[in-house]
């Protein structure tokens, strides 16, 4: 399996989409809307929440399609675009989890996507050479 780090990605991806569509709204928005955090403040959390779940599914799609498929080089951009997202993503987590003493453990998925991409890029970057030479 040649685009085997893609494609491990993709199913890494998808995994922390579903586990933030349904365990993130039971364990954190559920709560916030039965808190008395003011309507606005609530209504605007509740969309980023959401806005970041259809982040996640829509970048697990294109990395399992990119995964399935022959790869050539103008995916690389895309890739290597959604990569950094995904480990600078994770920094603020790790930064929030030292700050006030807790575990965010939402680094613990977001960070190993970003890198499984890089190696799956660099991968088929070498196979691509090897293969030209």
């Amino acid at each position: 399996m040649k685009h085997i780090f893609i494609k491990a990605a993709g199913i890494l991806n998808l995994f922390s989409a579903i586990l933030h569509l349904v365990g993130g709204q039971i364990e954190l928005v559920d709560p916030l809307l039965q808190s008395t955090v003011a309507v606005q403040p609530k209504g605007e959390l509740v969309g980023a929440w959401h806005m970041i779940t259809i982040l996640l599914f829509f970048t697990s799609y294109v990395i399992l399609m990119t995964g399935s498929q022959h790869y050539d080089a103008s995916k690389k951009e895309l890739l290597h675009f959604i990569a950094m997202l995904y480990i600078l993503s994770g920094i603020p987590f790790i930064v929030v989890s030292f700050w006030y003493g807790i575990l965010a453990p939402q680094w613990l998925l977001l960070i190993p996507i970003g890198v499984l991409l890089i190696l799956g890029i660099r991968k088929l970057h070498q196979q691509q050479h090897t293969a030209v030479v």
